[in-house]
């Protein structure tokens, strides 16, 4: 089964930093596009940033586009995914999500995470920025 499990949230100050990651294990690299999305109250989600089953390709949505910056480090026996979170603005505070995304390229998976009937996702970290 897949599982992920995300840490790393919190509450910071607007330009401020977080870095949040996420262990994920239970599917085959190669054919995962991986990444985050978030949630804000009321609001539908949003898919920020993956990368695709290659392990090198990112996409990133234009409202985090140079401020935040995935990786991942898939050496170890889970993969660990990172999301770097830097010039954090109020608006950047939702509940964010580790997900991973079957068979779809990383600029795909921001479309397909919006989707709660696709892919796998874990139980989400809270970022807050005031």
């Amino acid at each position: 089964d897949v599982q992920l499990v995300e840490s790393g949230g919190g509450s910071v100050q607007a330009g401020g930093s977080l870095t949040l990651s996420c262990t994920a294990s239970g599917y085959t690299y190669s054919m995962f596009s991986v990444g985050w999305f978030r949630q804000a109250p009321g609001k539908e989600r949003e898919g920020i940033t993956a990368i695709g089953p290659d392990g090198a390709t990112t996409s990133y949505a234009d409202s985090v586009k140079g401020r935040f910056t995935i990786s991942q480090d898939n050496a170890k026996p889970v993969n660990t995914l990172i999301l770097q979170m830097n010039s954090l603005k109020p608006e950047d505070t939702a509940m964010c999500y580790c997900a991973a995304v079957p068979r779809v390229t990383a600029t795909q998976a921001l479309a397909f995470m919006r989707d709660p009937g696709s892919g796998y996702w874990g139980q989400g970290t809270q970022v807050t920025v005031s």
